[in-house]
């Protein structure tokens, strides 16, 4: 009954939160893909530097510890991306390449994610099956600005909708593929996860940095910069918002 609990509670998790985020992004804000870049900024880099940096350390990572895994994951996307960039070169135009990796990374950065979330799902109901609910409950309502802003991104670069909730839902799936194997060897697992926790942190601030906000500086005209800036507060007020719900 643990098990079955874990993998439903996982699937609302993930699944649920990307239906609900698919229901907005290709909705009512589909329209407005091009400007949510800058909204999607604040919520990488907010969700981050203020809730998974922390939550690593406080997992027993030193601040030393911390910096060195999060430079050699900056560097490992960065290979990662001229990789990808070097593999595409003779078959997309230049616009496609960046495209590429960009989407590539941010599917795994978030599968990342949600592999970490199914962990503490299945950690929390062995503990007591009514905090495993709870946890649930929060991870979904957290989930929500994180996916909306992944789905921006994808019709920012091109994605087309059913493919951008394709690659979502396979994504969330991996919450559940963490609850299961949680449930197998939470022991060995949670060793893991603040070092997990700091790679989807660099993915996050690689793909917002190097990726993102290249694409807003292209607009450089004062009402556009303003505009941004503004997107990028409600973005980061956004991850306070769902920090402190969970």
């Amino acid at each position: 009954m643990i098990l079955l609990s874990i993998i439903l509670a996982t699937l609302v998790g993930g699944v649920v939160s990307v239906l609900l985020a698919a229901t907005l992004s290709l909705s009512m804000l589909a329209r407005f893909a091009d400007k949510m870049v800058a909204y999607s900024v604040g919520v990488m880099l907010a969700f981050s530097l203020t809730e998974m940096l922390p939550e690593a350390i406080e997992l027993g990572l030193d601040m030393e510890q911390a910096g060195w895994i999060l430079l050699g994951g900056l560097a490992g996307f960065f290979l990662l991306e001229k990789a990808a960039l070097w593999r595409h070169d003779h078959s997309a135009t230049n616009g496609q390449v960046s495209n590429h990796p960009q989407v590539a990374m941010i599917i795994v950065g978030d599968s990342l994610h949600n592999f970490v979330d199914g962990i503490l799902i299945a950690a929390a109901f062995l503990a007591d099956p009514k905090l495993g609910w709870v946890t649930a409950l929060a991870i979904l309502v957290h989930e929500i600005p994180q996916e909306i802003s992944d789905f921006m991104i994808m019709l920012g670069a091109g994605v087309p909708k059913f493919r951008a909730l394709a690659l979502n839902a396979l994504s969330g799936v991996a919450m559940t593929l963490g609850g299961v194997l949680g449930w197998l060897a939470l022991g060995h697992l949670q060793i893991a996860i603040p070092y997990m926790l700091i790679l989807v942190s660099a993915s996050f601030i690689y793909i917002s940095v190097a990726d993102l906000v290249p694409q807003l500086h292209r607009q450089y005209k004062p009402h556009d910069t303003l505009t941004q800036f503004m997107l990028m507060l409600l973005g980061a007020g956004t991850a306070k918002l769902a920090h402190l719900l969970h």
